[in-house]
């Protein structure tokens, strides 16, 4: 139970299993497990790299956020093929690749999820983001 209780400790904030807990998540993704370097979704893994931390006024462009607060966020790098069927064979981002993550983790216990397309970084202002075709999708999950 200990060694236990030290893993979780030494996990990093918004890692671990997330239990899907909007319509959209339920419905596309199921619950998910975000890893070092590696996304689970539906049982399948996808590679995963933590690219940087966001801004308190980045996640405010994309989520419910108050960009006055301290906000905890992040941009990962990931590859979901567009051909790939998740629940009720839904796709993440339609007919583009899945290449982008940005994750804001709200009380410890609440994780928003952004999903982009697209090669080239998303932009994370208001602006940019009202009018992005690349922001696929936006899930919330629980601990």
């Amino acid at each position: 139970m200990l060694t236990c209780a030290l893993s979780l400790a030494a996990q990093e904030p918004g890692t671990g299993y997330w239990r899907a807990a909007s319509n959209t998540a339920a419905s596309i993704t199921g619950d998910i497990a975000i890893g070092k370097a590696k996304l689970t979704m539906n049982f399948k893994s996808y590679p995963l790299a933590e690219i940087r931390s966001l801004k308190p006024a980045e996640v405010a462009a994309v989520f419910d956020a108050d960009a006055n607060q301290t906000v905890e966020g992040e941009l990962y790098r990931l590859k979901v093929p567009a051909p790939t069927k998740l629940l009720h064979h839904n796709t993440l981002c339609g007919t583009d690749d899945t290449q982008w993550m940005a994750t804001y983790l709200s009380g410890g216990k609440t994780l928003e999820v952004a999903f982009f397309s697209g090669d080239d970084e998303p932009v994370f202002t208001m602006d940019a983001i009202s009018k992005s075709s690349r922001l696929c999708g936006t899930y919330f999950f629980v601990r």
